[in-house]
């Protein structure tokens, strides 16, 4: 693990309505800012495992995986569609357990994290180069420009960018009006909805369902607004 993040133990995540979670509050609080921060849960992860497969082919190195996430497990399922998550040693690749998956972006200037797009973007490349009839060669420039762009979208809705859409926008970009040669990576997220993931404690990805409202739950339309009022602060902070 990178130093930047050693001291990091637990962190309390909440699902918001974008269905996606997001980090709440850490132990370390000294070294990482929750304002945006996001986690990607273990459906999704797996989803991204899956993306990845082809890739190997191309290069792949799982060490640039393994090192810009950090591991966590449920520890217990809180009010408020809320987790508290504890760190783990575990590996992604060989681990046996359901991850949730951190980004590791302590150090903006040269995060874990952002080695593992920019990777995963120069394979991309290689890939549709190989895969896409292109007039001429698609270049890194070109996935990266027009994946800013398509996230630009979500900037400018008020709405932070969630890590899983950002890895997935990569994983999954093919230019406007081509579509690729083969269909060996045609895995799409309704592919990976299919099946529930238990994350321990018999508590799984479908919270609604499967955690019982009692009175200090309040997942009302207050609460919903609530959480949209803090993805556009958080859009607001983005754009500045």
């Amino acid at each position: 693990m990178a130093k930047s993040s050693k001291n990091l133990l637990w962190c309390v995540v909440h699902l918001r309505k974008d269905k996606n979670w997001w980090v709440k509050k850490t132990n370390n609080t000294g070294n990482w800012d929750t304002d945006g921060l996001p986690i990607i849960d273990p459906k999704q992860f797996a989803h991204v495992l899956d993306l990845l497969d082809p890739l190997r082919e191309y290069g792949l190195v799982m060490d640039f995986l393994e090192q810009a996430f950090i591991p966590f497990q449920v520890q217990e399922a809180l009010a408020d569609k809320q987790l508290r998550l504890v760190r783990v040693n575990d590996s992604f690749v060989d681990s046996d357990e359901v991850l949730f998956a951190l980004p590791d972006v302590a150090d903006e200037d040269a995060s874990p994290y952002s080695e593992f797009l920019t990777h995963i973007t120069k394979l991309r490349v290689k890939f549709l180069n190989d895969n896409v009839k292109f007039e001429q060669k698609l270049t890194i420039d070109d996935l990266e420009d027009q994946v800013r762009e398509l996230q630009s979208q979500t900037d400018a809705e008020g709405h932070a960018l969630h890590a899983f859409t950002e890895v997935t926008d990569i994983l999954e970009f093919v230019p406007e009006g081509y579509e690729l040669s083969s269909e060996e990576e045609e895995t799409t997220v309704e592919d990976a909805d299919e099946e529930d993931i238990d994350v321990g404690e018999g508590f799984d990805l479908d919270t609604e369902e499967k955690i019982e409202e009692d009175d200090t739950m309040h997942w009302d339309e207050e609460g919903e607004e609530n959480e949209e009022e803090e993805d556009n602060r958080e859009g607001d902070k983005r754009r500045r």
